[in-house]
């Protein structure tokens, strides 16, 4: 057992640096914090596609209302125009219509406000994921960066990672603040 431990302690050229402790640590937090803005880029890029659909969604919803609108505004044209037989039943039909007519106009708007709140909604989604994706990206560069030091012994690349890292941090704060 005495031997297993001896090996682990890093070799004759890492076991005499004092670095070797703290940037092992600062690796493993970079690695955790890599992790998290991975999982929070993936979650909104998720709701990003999600949202997409329902903005979609509406918007087909709307154009199958408005034809069904200008179909509805055909009918009360032709009984405008046309002589009927039975004119108080005709303008009945025609009065009707007229109302869905203006019932398929209201029902457009909201399908239309609706549509773009989710356009609205995706566009901040998409603003997050981008931030969570810098945030992914600066935090690898950073863990990067910090690795070197144990192969070059030299405190600046520690530093120079660490950093890094922290602009990783921000990025992914600032996604996280975005509202």
């Amino acid at each position: 057992m005495h031997d297993i431990l001896e090996g682990h302690e890093g070799g004759a050229e890492h076991g005499n640096s004092p670095l070797v402790v703290p940037v092992s640590a600062t690796l493993s937090i970079l690695a955790v914090l890599v992790a998290a803005a991975t999982l929070l880029g993936h979650r909104a890029h998720t709701e990003e596609l999600l949202l997409q659909t329902r903005a979609t969604d509406q918007w087909a919803y709307f154009q199958a209302k408005n034809i069904r609108l200008h179909e509805t505004q055909s009918v009360v044209d032709m009984l405008g125009v046309l002589a009927p037989q039975d004119k108080e039943q005709a303008q009945a039909v025609r009065e009707k219509y007229g109302k869905e007519v203006e019932r398929y106009e209201k029902e457009k708007e909201e399908i239309s406000e609706k549509a773009n709140d989710f356009e609205k909604e995706r566009d901040l989604t998409s603003k997050r994921a981008d931030r969570f994706d810098a945030a992914e990206a600066l935090l690898e560069i950073g863990l990067v960066i910090c690795s070197l030091t144990l192969l070059t012994k030299r405190r600046f690349f520690w530093a120079a990672g660490v950093a890094v890292g922290i602009a990783g941090i921000v990025a992914a704060c600032s996604g996280l603040l975005l509202h």
